[in-house]
């Protein structure tokens, strides 16, 4: 282990480093009387100016990359990697080898199944009326499933489901769910063709 600061509950597996000014098991403000408890598995690497909130349970061969913050509470498979200036809030599903891109924006209750990917400054939300009174009881993130891939500065609202191995192109806005294998384009996105006609191995 190297520099950072580790708080207490914390416990980390074996040949992990946590780079200068990065923060790891902070416990969220205004519950300090709560018991929190961190777990990181092996081959870890939390780089500079990451803030890890307690109570995460993460696996192993974890990277984050410069400045990413991770809310409280979440479950992360193996093989994760979230990049610089990445935003996870809290309870969020991470599967098995999702790689998150720079400037990312992952808001409560959203699921990321295995494999898939999520390119840079893609932002999903999770409120469909933002300040109604009930709001916060009615949060629901997307549901992104295997291998399906979300390209650059794309927005999803809330509640979408994005079909396994499906595309979704840079820049859209997808306003509905998104079929297995489907590539969809546009604002509100719409699908214009089928990933197994494309001219590579999905």
């Amino acid at each position: 282990m190297e520099h950072g600061i580790i708080y207490p509950n914390v416990k980390m597996g074996k040949d992990s480093i946590v780079e200068p000014f990065a923060l790891v098991g902070v416990v969220p403000h205004g519950k300090e009387d709560k018991a929190w408890n961190t777990l990181i598995g092996d081959n870890t690497v939390i780089r500079s100016h990451t803030v890890l909130y307690a109570g995460n349970k993460i696996g192993n061969n974890f990277q984050t990359g410069n400045k990413a913050n991770i809310r409280e509470l979440n479950t992360i498979a193996d093989d994760v990697s979230i990049g610089t200036l990445s935003v996870i809030e809290h309870h969020v599903t991470i599967g098995k080898g999702v790689r998150i891109h720079t400037q990312v924006f992952i808001p409560e209750f959203t699921i990321l199944e295995e494999e898939c990917w999520i390119g840079p400054n893609v932002v999903i939300t999770n409120a469909k009326y933002p300040r109604s009174p009930n709001v916060k009881n009615e949060l629901k993130g997307a549901h992104i499933k295997v291998m399906a891939k979300i390209g650059a500065n794309t927005t999803l609202l809330p509640g979408v489901t994005i079909g396994k191995y499906a595309l979704v192109g840079a820049g859209s806005v997808v306003t509905k769910d998104v079929p297995d294998y489907a590539v969809v384009v546009g604002n509100p996105a719409r699908q214009i063709k089928d990933v197994r006609e494309l001219p590579y191995n999905y």
